[in-house]
């Protein structure tokens, strides 16, 4: 064997109980587990580099974004990183770690469904709860219950979403009206996100710390539910796309690297995906996500295959976990982004 060839050994807990050591001890487990020690190796790669770091990068090929043109100082660019989650994870307790990230500022950009925008809005409002994923259907329907895996939403959730949106989509039109703005997805959860006012929601801190959240699909859900209903008894809103499509591909093209995270598949990975081909591809990827390929699907497709369109560099080094992302971001998150926090918060002394 070579002498590059790593030995396969798991942790082992006669050495005692130690979270992070079992962790660290999944690269060399073999299988999926490696993939997550995989996956941890490539986050950190996009949180440590540094412009100072890389010859290939020179400090003077600065160019200027037509849609910023006053850029905040920034005198070390960092790795641009881009984050894409479904719906259901929303939905699920992973809103806690994607809040943490956002709250933080230990992402860039974020691309969700429209599901992954109204439900964490929704649980600012009414709870989810925990159920079963084989309760009837017939049954839930009679009680007024909705289910999303084992996971139940009341429907009375989505009525207190209503009467919360209705009136700034009233006022999203009134602005349209009076003052000319052009409402984007992005626009929109801006506003959702400053008006909900509430630390529990990614959308919240996302305003907070001016992260962008694009949601090419935002009609398709209960927010579209609402715009439709609202088409009736307020008509002329109108939702702009095609601004958000040339602001996140800019968010691409205008970084001096950018990495992707993304948890699921469907619009939300081939946005991000896409953005990214339009700077010859990403430089570090990581994907976490249950499809197979065999079906030609975006959410089963291999890494390998973005490199083929250029959506991932050629000599970049992605990594696809073979995972439900509700069993191992978290524990990904342990490793890589949380003790980034820390230690920022131990370098400079503030909550960030």
């Amino acid at each position: 064997m070579p002498s590059t060839a790593v030995p396969i050994k798991g942790y082992d807990f006669n050495n005692g109980i130690n979270h992070a050591e079992v962790i660290r001890a999944m690269y060399t487990t073999g299988y999926q587990a490696t993939s997550v020690g995989q996956a941890i190796m490539e986050i950190n790669r996009m949180i440590n580099w540094r412009i100072e770091d890389d010859p290939s990068v020179q400090p003077d090929e600065v160019l200027p974004d037509p849609d910023d043109p006053n850029p905040k100082p920034q005198t070390a660019p960092k790795c641009k990183i881009f984050l894409g989650y479904t719906s259901n994870l929303i939905s699920s307790g992973l809103r806690e770690s994607l809040r943490y990230l956002v709250e933080h500022k230990q992402v860039d950009v974020i691309v969700s469904s429209a599901g992954g925008v109204e439900e964490d809005l929704i649980k600012c409002l009414g709870p989810t709860y925990l159920a079963s994923f084989s309760i009837p259907g017939k049954e839930l329907r009679e009680k007024g219950l909705n289910r999303i895996g084992n996971l139940v939403v009341p429907n009375a959730n989505y009525c207190a979403f209503e009467d919360w949106i209705m009136p700034l989509l009233d006022e999203m039109l009134l602005e349209q009206t009076e003052k000319g703005v052009v409402w984007t997805p992005s626009k929109m959860i801006r506003r959702f996100g400053e008006r909900i006012n509430n630390t529990s929601s990614v959308a919240y801190w996302a305003y907070k710390n001016d992260i962008p959240i694009y949601c090419p699909a935002i009609t398709d859900g209960s927010i579209g539910d609402m715009v439709y209903f609202h088409s009736f008894r307020n008509p002329g809103l109108i939702i702009d796309i095609a601004s958000d499509i040339r602001s996140i591909n800019n968010q691409a093209v205008y970084a001096k690297k950018t990495g992707m995270i993304i948890l699921g598949g469907g619009v939300v990975k081939h946005h991000i995906c896409n953005a990214n081909l339009m700077r010859n591809g990403a430089d570090f990827s990581v994907f976490i996500n249950t499809g197979q390929e065999f079906d030609g699907s975006d959410a089963g497709a291999r890494p390998d295959e973005a490199v083929s369109w250029g959506k991932i560099r050629m000599d970049a080094k992605p990594v696809k976990v073979y995972s439900d992302a509700s069993i191992v971001f978290p524990l990904i998150v342990a490793e890589t982004f949380a003790p980034n926090v820390e230690m920022n918060k131990k370098n400079h002394g503030e909550n960030i």
